[in-house]
């Protein structure tokens, strides 16, 4: 029976360690590995059975867990932060939450029958979403940037807000169903000793912090530990108060000025991926499939009302005043996954419920569990297509994220971001990381290959990752976390290899990646040059001023590091193929001091050669006028003889013609002469031939007749 039970808490860790890496292979929330790994072996197979393996202690570990979730949930409610994610963010984590709670708890009560007091603590568990679930689908799905970071800082503040309201709605609920207690009594007496002993305990938490009173080995054991010990004093004194203890705890130290809780965030991270991954798989082991078919066509009608009434009736109400266009609003309605902590608490607070008497108790895991598996499969199947088609994808990430936020990373990121180019500096060197804040460039402190970061360093519009520390034990690490991210042609490194020893030797792979603005380029390098007076330089390359003629003025030691084209993409200089640099192209390069002298020079050189080509310019321009004047001059005299010479032309041609029509005159005169000579000859002829013949007739007259 031992072996057995150690046999199958072994298994849980391997198969959660095992769904873990399937979700973050695949990129979905991990939620869904586990729960059908849960299902299969549970329900399915009959193979784990978490009440006979645990017996009665599977109560305190699943509150014990919680605990730990609530607590570390908490711990990242900043209130500033809050205001600092803009209007929406704000809007959505309170009237957005209320309006779920007020859409949800009635849902449950009209459609299923649930009592008023269980519908409402319904309500209270699925207001969360949570970053577990949220964050991997953005990376899936990639809207645009504004729109992802709404909605991955809507799960990280919502959780703990919403597991406090569920809390309190739970506290409420088990005060009134003990008969012997006072209900207003014991209400206050629960939340006295929850807002209060939290408050303080949270208080000297955080000056023991501050003041390093633990040892740096001891202060994330101590806080744990003292965490529990207070979660369990106030069940003690007060029954069920201790979830609301611990989640005011972290709520306070997240708070606190001076308390500096990053690695103590980061191994409370760590603790609940293991927590939650075997958690989960437990608590679905523990689910009757039976009673979430019980529930019917009224659970499939309470998660409609989940996802198609609450959600955008929230997103729309929190976002009125805000720049969200109606596509933005249409998209984030979609998009509201529920997670791990919904999963936990309302495991947790069906036991104790069952154990208080309450009626219908049992029918909340069930459908706490349907609007999980309803949002996280569906919205994760349809987000990418719906993204499309409103048009809110994000295009083309030309992003970077620099491992390294030394001077020469700062420079380049804010030359970068004049160009319109985001950059996101990460760094665990807080000087470092002060200084970029200074400067207005965004900044993640802390390992970006960490748990911490996949929640809470924003990557929407990064495209690539140069590695650029002088962490030779960490770069390895940076590096091969986001070539698993983005692909290994997306993460550059420079060349830090040198000197390392044998049995610290890196693998070839990664080593043919350090080739980041060329192969024999380092970090030591650059910073020597920065040392001595390097500045980066933005030369546009065009076809009067080519890339040989950059390298005639600045010489081989400038360094080109990358360039943006005319449509705005971002090329880096690598060592990983030659590279060339085209026509219309913005360079930005590195330039040491002997290639800004050189360029003095060249300067110079080029300025004296353009003030002689101006010169001859100037002396061949005047010649070219005189000669200019002399050919128009000559031009114009031809113009007047060859006008003379036509007037003369002309003339002749006048007399000529002039001679021509008196000819013809002439001809036509006499013409007329003879013309009219001959008429009178005839006349003359006719007038003879009538004078003879009348002289015949006469003579014909006279003669005697016989």
């Amino acid at each position: 029976m031992v072996e057995h039970i150690t046999g199958m808490l072994a298994g849980i860790g391997v198969l959660s360690l095992l769904c873990q890496w399937l979700g973050w292979k695949l990129r979905l929330p991990a939620i869904l590995p586990l729960l059908l790994c849960g299902l299969l072996l549970g329900p399915g197979l009959g193979i784990l059975d978490p009440d006979a393996i645990f017996g009665d202690l599977l109560f305190p570990i699943i509150s014990l867990g919680v605990a730990v979730i609530l607590f570390e949930g908490a711990l990242t409610l900043n209130f500033k932060e809050i205001k600092d994610h803009g209007r929406m963010v704000t809007n959505l984590v309170t009237i957005g939450a209320f309006i779920t709670w007020a859409c949800i708890a009635p849902a449950a009560h009209y459609i299923l029958g649930f009592d008023w007091p269980l519908a409402l603590l319904f309500g209270a568990l699925v207001v969360v979403t949570g970053p577990t679930v949220i964050v991997p689908m953005l990376r899936s799905v990639q809207p645009k940037s504004n729109l992802s970071s709404i909605l991955r800082w809507e799960g990280i503040v919502i959780d703990p807000i919403g597991a406090l309201l569920a809390v309190l709605v739970y506290e409420y609920i088990a005060v009134t169903a003990d008969p012997t207690t006072h209900v207003l009594n014991a209400l206050g007496l629960t939340l006295l000793l929850g807002l209060g002993l939290g408050a303080l305990a949270g208080y000297f938490i955080g000056v023991a912090l501050r003041n390093n009173v633990f040892p740096h080995y001891l202060r994330n054991t101590a806080v744990l530990t003292i965490m529990l010990g207070v979660f369990v004093g106030s069940n003690i004194i007060q029954e069920e108060s201790g979830l609301l203890t611990v989640t005011v705890m972290g709520i306070w130290l997240a708070n606190m000025r001076g308390v500096d809780i990053a690695e103590i965030l980061e191994f409370k991270e760590t603790l609940t991926v293991l927590l939650i991954s075997a958690l989960f798989i437990l608590l679905a082991a523990r689910l009757d499939s039976s009673a979430m078919l019980d529930l019917g066509w009224g659970g499939l009608g309470v998660l409609a009302v989940v996802m198609v009434i609450a959600r955008p009736l929230s997103i729309w109400i929190s976002g009125l005043g805000t720049s969200l266009t109606s596509n933005d609003k249409w998209f984030l309605s979609w998009m509201a996954p529920r997670g791990i902590v919904a999963a936990a608490i309302s495991s947790l607070f069906a036991i104790k419920l069952e154990s208080l008497g309450i009626e219908g108790a049992s029918s909340i895991v069930p459908l706490v569990f349907l609007v999980i598996i309803g949002t996280v499969v569906i919205q994760s199947l349809t987000a990418g297509r719906w993204a499309k088609f409103l048009g809110v994808k994000a295009e083309s990430s030309q992003g970077l994220l620099i491992f390294g936020a030394s001077k020469f990373a700062r420079e380049l990121a804010s030359l970068l971001q004049t160009k319109q180019v985001k950059v996101v500096l990460a760094d665990n060197n807080w000087d470092n990381i002060r200084l970029a804040r200074m400067e207005n460039i965004p900044v993640y402190f802390g390992n970006p290959a960490s748990e911490h970061a996949s929640t809470y360093l924003d990557l929407s519009g990064i495209g690539r990752v140069l590695v650029m520390s002088p962490y030779r034990q960490l770069n390895p690490l940076v590096s091969f976390h986001f070539q698993d991210l983005l692909g290994t042609e997306k993460v550059y490194g420079l060349n830090n290899a040198e000197g390392v020893s044998a049995r610290h030797q890196l693998s070839e792979n990664y080593l043919k990646r350090l080739c980041l603005f060329g192969e024999s380029v380092s970090y030591a390098k650059i910073a020597s040059m920065m040392a001595k007076g390097a500045v980066l330089k933005v030369t546009n390359i065009t076809e009067n001023f080519t890339f040989e003629h950059f390298r005639q003025r600045y010489g081989d030691t400038a360094m080109p590091l990358l360039y943006l084209t005319k449509d705005a993409k971002l090329k880096i200089v690598s060592g990983t193929e030659p590279f060339e640099f085209p026509v219309g192209i913005e360079l930005i390069s590195l330039l040491p001091m002997d290639a800004q002298e050189q360029a003095v020079v060249q300067k110079a050189i080029a300025d004296e050669a353009d003030r002689a080509a101006k010169a001859q310019a100037e002396i061949e321009a005047k010649a070219a006028a005189e000669a200019r004047k002399i050919k128009e001059a000559e031009e114009a005299e031809l113009r007047a003889i060859a006008k003379e010479l036509a007037r003369l032309e002309a003339a002749q041609l006048a007399e000529e013609a002039l001679k021509v029509q008196a000819e013809e005159d002439a001809l036509k005169a006499q013409q007329k002469i003879d013309a009219e000579a001959l008429t009178l000859n005839d006349e003359a002829i006719l007038e003879v031939t009538a004078a003879e013949q009348s002289d015949a007739a006469i003579i014909e007259a006279n003669k005697p007749k016989t």
